[in-house]
């Protein structure tokens, strides 16, 4: 009896030992800045940074991840392409921890999902590994200097260098990190693959790859599919599902494969994989998920979180696909590089597609420092380590290999191109391989065969020619309009030469008819799309504003990369001379949604086009014009009927009926009267929707809207607080710009706010912000831990106060 209970215990003691500990490691780690400073100085960079017995105590205490480059300030001084913002220089993470006398025979890893950028890390002062590229997910080893049952210091060192991008990166650890600890014989780090190769209403063919790291004869590997109550055995099989939910746009199912390695009959690891079943399929006619043609109506998303950075927070991409999904997006292209994990997360369960890439430049660079000094000994490393960390998700459709890189616009380049589709292919090839490409001559020249899918970067009217060349080739277009325009910024006459609308105050007219000498209207590229059908979708550029290339008060002469044809770039030339030296925009004006979130005037062009079943109307511009009493104030609909009638102050202005290719009603002749315009819209001859813009009062008090009014007490959750400048009615005074403070109480905390406005320098970390156009955002995180009410207040002279509770539990 004895000898059989020391058994069972030993048999139960050795599956605990055995069982994979994966720990969030974001929180309490030490930082430091060196080399160039927020403040423009220069601070020297000590020699044992490294060492595990230096005293740390007096560095800055944070949790990661963080952005060091959000901080501030902005300088005038430093490039516009980038946001303003001190994110270049050299930063430093230490963290120490207690280790268990269990980890003894382990194998013990850290997992970063990105660190921006040329990391390299120690371990107890011996160096472990590195990896520069800033967006890349990646796991060192760290078991050979790991120190079991004693103190353990990790250290990072992180070097962004200035001219390394064409937009803000960000700087720092500023995505998630994880401790892993296995048995040595164990699943191997993004070892497992799970396809569906043959899927049908009855039945699923599951197939299932894996790499166990130590497996010998006596490693076994079962696989159980658990929603499903199927299993198998072995690191290559396949496994049929009955009855299979399918993963769409419309019902995002998602099923569960828990992966279980015994060695000599005992459990060792326990890994689950989370997988969508669903084919994919492009022909020349379109793209089909699960059999259905679908049409991609797609934005391209840079990776920063607006207010927040770069720093990734779930809540806050989660937010934006919200808002996005809203619209009518359906698809995402992260642009232009691999993005955070969580993002691909969300979408497989919120039901979004996704293109991802990898590179914005090869082996010829557009910035002094970026990625092509890397290229050539890290492209395949961080290729492979992008495309198999993200096969397993259901919302991946496409790999892109890069984005309007250098080599492509000679036969000559094509070799580069398809080196990097066949390194993809050999991790993954059941997904098409892509780029974004802005030379027309690669659509003809060799290039376009390299990849399966051909996409053009803002060449609607190479559509045709492109198919005539290439009749079988699957088409989209992969960059489009890049129309720009400032929130509730309108300026007459308004124009509709796309170069011309911008105003004063360095703000652009929200007409939406405004875009660089190398874009277009989105008008122009729903006409290419209607006229060609067999186009399966687009990516507009861009889904939300983002830090950095401030278009078209953009200084960066890489624009130039843009122009084929010489005369436009000539002109590009002296619209760069003619900007000359500092001027204040510091973010984009390519979001059809800003910076802060708030939707712009574009947003319902698009709506319209991408959910006709949706009743929608809206009006532009706003009706407070008190100096233009008299003058020619135009109006534009847009909406998802097919014709609609203006009224100004009860008196119709007649009724208009969308033609061919338009998309957008228009009443150019209306002279402004303060009062009421109002819209109503028609679908079939019945009244579809209205909508109205109403001269409002003076600004009377100030009025909070929190997206959500709950949040969880995780350190983490966020609640977006839009702060509104209203008349006595209620009403939002579109051209308020009151300054406003505000204060909190309770367990949370303001961790930025924001205006949307793309040329201030007011800091994101204060706790006051001036409206932008009458709107402002709070962002206030939860407290770790700590439940309750959180009570934010906002006060502004002249105004009403307002105030929000929000319950975190």
């Amino acid at each position: 009896m004895k000898t059989w209970m020391m058994m069972a215990i030993l048999s139960l003691g050795a599956s605990a030992l055995a069982e994979r500990s994966t720990i969030n490691f974001n929180e309490d780690w030490r930082f430091a800045r060196f080399g160039a400073m927020p403040d423009g100085s220069e601070r020297a960079e000590p020699e044992g940074l490294e060492s595990a017995s230096l005293d740390d105590s007096q560095w800055r205490s944070l949790n990661v991840p963080h952005d060091w480059g959000i901080e501030g300030p902005f300088r005038d001084d430093l490039p516009n392409r980038t946001g303003k913002l001190p994110w270049a220089g050299i930063g430093w993470y230490r963290k120490t921890v207690d280790a268990p006398v269990s980890d003894a025979g382990k194998k013990i890893f850290i997992d970063f999902d990105g660190a921006m950028s040329d990391s390299k890390v120690w371990l107890n002062g011996e160096y472990v590994g590195e990896w520069p590229y800033g967006y890349s997910s990646f796991r060192l080893d760290l078991s050979n200097h790991w120190k079991p049952g004693e103190k353990n210091t990790i250290a990072v060192r992180l070097d962004n260098k200035p001219e390394s991008s064409r937009w803000y990166p960000g700087g720092g650890i500023y995505r998630n990190v994880r401790l892993v600890k296995t048995e040595p014989v164990h699943v191997d780090h993004w070892g497992i693959f799970v396809t569906t190769p043959d899927v049908s209403k009855k039945e699923a063919t599951i197939s299932i790859k894996t790499e166990v790291a130590g497996a010998d004869d006596h490693t076994i590997i079962l696989q159980e599919i658990v929603e499903a109550g199927v299993q198998g055995e072995g690191a290559h099989l396949q496994i049929k599902v009955a009855n299979p939910k399918l993963w769409s746009l419309e019902s995002p199912t998602l099923y569960t494969l828990k992966t279980t390695v015994k060695q000599n009959g005992i459990v060792v690891d326990v890994v689950e994989t989370s997988f969508g079943i669903r084919t994919i399929e492009y022909t020349s006619e379109g793209f089909f998920l699960n059999g259905k043609k679908v049409r991609m109506n797609g934005v391209c998303q840079h990776h920063d979180l607006g207010p927040l950075g770069s720093a990734i927070n779930t809540r806050a991409i989660e937010r934006q696909i919200e808002i996005l999904q809203e619209m009518g997006v359906n698809a995402i292209r992260t642009a232009h590089n691999p993005p955070a994990p969580e993002l691909l997360d969300l979408c497989d369960r919120m039901g979004i597609l996704v293109q991802v890439e990898a590179f914005d430049c090869w082996e010829k660079s557009k910035a002094p420092n970026d990625y092509a000094r890397h290229f050539p000994e890290w492209h395949e490393k961080d290729l492979r380590a992008m495309i198999k960390r993200d096969r397993n998700h259901a919302s991946v459709v496409m790999w892109s290999t890069g984005n309007e890189t250098r080599e492509m616009k000679k036969k000559e380049d094509a070799p580069v191109s398809q080196m990097l589709t066949d390194i993809a292919k050999s991790e993954d090839s059941t997904r098409p391989i892509t780029y974004g490409c802005n030379a027309p001559n690669a659509g003809w020249n060799g290039f376009q065969k390299t990849t399966d899918l051909f996409g053009y970067n803002y060449k609607p009217h190479l559509y045709q020619k492109f198919r005539n060349v290439n009749p079988m080739q699957p088409f989209y277009g992969s960059e489009t309009a890049s129309t720009v325009s400032s929130r509730g910024e309108y300026f007459f006459p308004v124009s509709d030469e796309k170069h011309l609308g911008q105003g004063g105050d360095f703000q652009v007219s929200s007409y939406d008819l405004t875009a660089p000498p190398w874009a277009n209207n989105p008008d122009i590229e729903f006409a290419a799309q209607d006229k060609y059908p067999w186009v399966f979708g687009e990516f507009v550029w861009t889904g939300f504003d983002y830090i950095g290339e401030p278009t078209p008060y953009n200084q960066d002469k890489t624009n130039l990369l843009n122009f084929s044809d010489p005369a436009e770039r000539k002109r590009m030339e002296e619209e760069l001379e003619r900007l000359g030296g500092n001027i204040p925009p510091r973010s984009s004006y390519f979001g059809i949604v800003d910076l802060c979130g708030f939707k712009k005037d574009r947003f319902y062009i698009y709506q319209a086009r991408w959910r006709p079943e949706l009743p929608m109307a809206h009006i532009l511009p706003h009706w407070n014009w008190p100096e233009r009493i008299g003058e020619v104030t135009p109006v534009h609909v847009y909406t998802s009927g097919d014709e609609a009638e203006l009224f100004l102050n009860g008196k119709s202005l007649g009724r208009k009926r969308k033609g061919e290719f338009e998309y957008r009603l228009r009443w150019d002749d209306v002279v402004y009267e303060p009062g009421e315009v109002k819209v109503v819209a028609y679908k079939d001859g019945k009244i579809w929707a209205e909508d109205l813009q109403k001269t409002t009062g003076n600004s009377a008090k100030l009025e909070l809207v929190a997206d959500r009014s709950e949040i969880a007490a995780d350190g983490q959750d966020l609640s977006f607080i839009t702060v509104r400048v209203v008349d006595a009615e209620g009403l939002v005074v579109p051209r308020s710009h009151n300054s406003v403070q505000f204060k909190i109480e309770g367990p949370g905390e303001i961790i930025a706010v924001g205006n949307g406005d793309p040329t201030s320098h007011e800091s994101f970390h204060a706790l006051e912000r001036r409206v932008f156009n009458g709107l402002a955002l709070v962002v206030v995180r939860s407290v770790k831990g700590e439940s309750g009410s959180v009570v934010v207040k906002a006060d502004s002279d002249g105004l009403a106060a307002g105030e929000i509770e929000i319950e975190v539990k």
